[in-house]
C-alpha cells in the first residue's frame, strides 16, 4: 500500500494565505476520499508540533514524539521528516520541502522572490531560490496555482513546463463563515461607503496607490479600511501620506473579515504581481464588488467580473471607485458578475485535480 505524505509543517505556524491554502486543500482532500475513497493509496498528515488539527475521516494524522518537536523546523522538514517518511510520497503545499527527499511533490505559490525582490529580505530572497533550484529539479510534480505563476516559474528556471501541474485555489471557504460586524460597529463604518483593502507594505502589493487615491477630496467622504498586519506608522516610515480617511482594522477574524466584506462598498486590490489572488475572490463569492489591477494572475482569476485600474494612477483608482460605489446599474453587474465567476473555483475541484496528479504520479490505480 502507498502512502501520500502531508508535510504538516504549517499547522501551528502563523497564518498566511499560503497556510490557508494549504488547510483548505487538505480538508478538500479527505471530503474527495470520503466520497471515492483513496484506491490503493493511504493519505497521512504529518505535524511536528503538539497543535490542533481538524479531524480528519480519510487522513491519518501522525504526530512526532516529544523529542522531535525539539528540532529546529528546518531541520526537522529537511533531515528528520524525509527520513521518518522515506518509503512515502511526500506532499509540500507552502513553498518549501525537503530536498533530500526526489519522490515528492512540491506547491510553489509564485516566483516573487525573483520578480519582487524589494518586498523580502536578502536572507529570505537567498533561502527561497536556493531551495526553488532543487526543488524544482528533483521533486516528480511542481503544483502551482495559476498559469500566469506556471509561466513565470518557467521563465525564472525553476521547473520545466512539462513538470508543473495548475491547481487553482476554491473560495467557497466563506459561506462556512458565519460573518461578525463588529469591526463594522468599532470602526463606526457606513454600509456599503467604505473600500477594503490589504495592510500590507510591501512594494509589490502597491498600497500607496489607494492612499494617493483617498487623498483626493472627490472621495473624502468614502473611508478605505486597510485590514491586516501593517499600522498606520509603518505605512509612514516608508514615505506614505496616510490621508484622515483611511482607517485600520488590524489583523481580523475570518468572521470579522467575512462581515466586513459583505458590507463593503468595493474590495481594491492594486497589486504588482500576484500568483493567484484569492481575497478578490472570497469578496466577489460574498458579492462585493472588486476593483483589482490588470497584473499578474488576477485578470486569469477575476476575469471580465472585476474592474480594472492602472496601477499606477491614483484618479484611475478614484474614478473606479466612484463607479463601483455609486452607479447602481454598474454594481448590480459586477455583483452578479463576481458571483458567477468565484462560482467556479470550488476547493472540490482542486483538490480532484491534485489528487489525480498524485495518482498518476505515484502509479496508483484510480
Amino acid at each position: 500500500m502507498k502512502t501520500i505524505s502531508f508535510n504538516g509543517k504549517f499547522f501551528g505556524a502563523a497564518p498566511t494565505g499560503v497556510h490557508r491554502v494549504a488547510e483548505q486543500l487538505v480538508a478538500a482532500t479527505d471530503a474527495l476520499l470520503a466520497g471515492h475513497g483513496g484506491g490503493d493509496v493511504d493519505y497521512a498528515l504529518v505535524v511536528r508540533d503538539r497543535v490542533d488539527v481538524p479531524r480528519y475521516r480519510h487522513i491519518a494524522c501522525i504526530r512526532e514524539s516529544r523529542w522531535v518537536r525539539k528540532i529546529h523546523r528546518i531541520v526537522w522538514e529537511q533531515c528528520y521528516f524525509p527520513l521518518a517518511r522515506r518509503r512515502d510520497f511526500i506532499l509540500n503545499l507552502c513553498n518549501l520541502g525537503p530536498l533530500l527527499h526526489r519522490n515528492s511533490a512540491t506547491m510553489i505559490h509564485d516566483a516573487q522572490v525573483y520578480s519582487s525582490p524589494d518586498s523580502y529580505s536578502m536572507s529570505f530572497r537567498l533561502w527561497y531560490k536556493f531551495q526553488y533550484f532543487f526543488i524544482g529539479k528533483r521533486h516528480k510534480i511542481i503544483f502551482t496555482v495559476s498559469e500566469f505563476s506556471k509561466q513565470e516559474l518557467v521563465r525564472y528556471g525553476i521547473a520545466s513546463a512539462d513538470k508543473i501541474v495548475v491547481v487553482y485555489n476554491g473560495c467557497d471557504h466563506v459561506f462556512q463563515v458565519h460573518p461578525d460586524d463588529t469591526q463594522i460597529a468599532a470602526l463606526k463604518l457606513r454600509p456599503r461607503r467604505y473600500v477594503l483593502a490589504l495592510a500590507n507594505t510591501q512594494p509589490h502589493k502597491n498600497i500607496g496607490v489607494l492612499l494617493k487615491a483617498f487623498a483626493d477630496s472627490a472621495i473624502g467622504d468614502i473611508e478605505l479600511v486597510l485590514f491586516g498586519g501593517a499600522t498606520r506608522a509603518e505605512f509612514e516610515a516608508q514615505g506614505h501620506r496616510v490621508p484622515p480617511n483611511v482607517r485600520f482594522a488590524g489583523r481580523v477574524t475570518d468572521a470579522q473579515l467575512v462581515g466586513l466584506m459583505m458590507e463593503a462598498g468595493a474590495l481594491a486590490f492594486p497589486s504588482l504581481t500576484e500568483g493567484f489572488g484569492l481575497p478578490p475572490l472570497e469578496a466577489m463569492a460574498l458579492g462585493c464588488p472588486v476593483i483589482a489591477a490588470p497584473l499578474g494572475a488576477l485578470p486569469e482569476v477575476c476575469g471580465d467580473a472585476s474592474r480594472y485600474a492602472d496601477p499606477f494612477s491614483a484618479s484611475a483608482w478614484r474614478e473606479q471607485i466612484l463607479t463601483a460605489l455609486d452607479d447602481a446599474f454598474v454594481r448590480q453587474s459586477m455583483i452578479e458578475a463576481g458571483r458567477r465567476q468565484a462560482a467556479s473555483f470550488t476547493w472540490q475541484a482542486s483538490a480532484r485535480n491534485l489528487v489525480a496528479s498524485l495518482k498518476a504520479a505515484t502509479g496508483a490505480k484510480r
